[in-house]
Formats: C-alpha cells, structure tokens, sequence
C-alpha cells in the first residue's frame, strides 16, 4: 500500500510539473519588458541600453537584466542590470555598462532583456517574468 501512495504522489508531481509552465504563462500574460529602438555607445566604450517593463507577484528580488550582441549572436556582452519593482505599473529600466574593448561598434545589434525573479523557494532559483529580443541600433554619443 505504501508503495502506490509513493508512485501516486510521484505521478501527481510529475503532472503538476508538466502543468506549471503553462499556468505560469497564463498568470504572467500581463507582464512585459521592451527594449528601446536605439542604444548608446559613448566614446570611452560605454553601452546604455534602456526601455519599460511591468510585472507581477514577486516574492523575491526582481532584475532587468540586458546583454547585446553584434555580427556572432551567440555571443552576448552582459549590459548591467537594474532592480525592479513588480508592482503592476509601467516602469523604465536603463543599464549601462563597458564590455570588452573593441566588441562593439555603432550600428545594428541584437538586444536581449529579461525580467527576472530571484525566487524564494529555498535555493534562490530564477524566476522569468518577461523576455524580449530585438535588434536595435547603437549610436555613436
């Protein structure tokens, strides 16, 4: 008997992990991240990338995190992050950061930018509220 309450609550897990992502899709429908058309690059190197985000129901600490990548799109260069605030309103979120010397230039690039929860459910594990990527341009400034 103990044996099938062991493989009834194993089934149950399993199904209910196989559930999770689209109940988490349908509860987080409202939240978004979007990354401005254009970008910066100052002549010390310097990238500022920025756009809004709105999110929800977080119960730990919540990123905007950005990385940008130009001729390999396998290969992002990490722009800051910014602490955000999952209140429901519309929010802007700006990181700026120096990568590599040389790896970028004025032009199109390729943005990606994340809303993303440090959950608490123990190990802090990453939560994502809202994903986008979007080519931009980068301008001289």
């Amino acid at each position: 008997m103990l044996f099938r309450q062991a493989v009834g609550a194993a089934a149950g897990a399993a199904l209910l992990l196989f559930l999770a992502p689209s109940a988490v899709a349908v509860s987080r429908a409202s939240e978004e991240v979007t990354v401005d058309p254009t970008g910066t690059l100052a002549a010390d190197g310097t990238v500022t990338l920025s756009g809004t985000y709105r999110c929800t129901g977080a119960s730990g600490p919540v990123f905007v995190s950005s990385s940008v990548s130009q001729a390999d799109s396998r290969v992002g260069q990490g722009i800051g992050g910014t602490a955000a605030q999952c209140d429901g309103a519309d929010h802007r979120w700006t990181n700026a950061q120096k990568p590599a010397p040389g790896s970028l230039k004025a032009g199109t690039a390729h943005v990606q930018a994340t809303v993303m929860e440090l959950a608490a459910t123990g190990l802090p594990l990453p939560a994502f509220h809202a994903v986008r990527d979007q080519d931009v341009t980068l301008v001289q400034s």
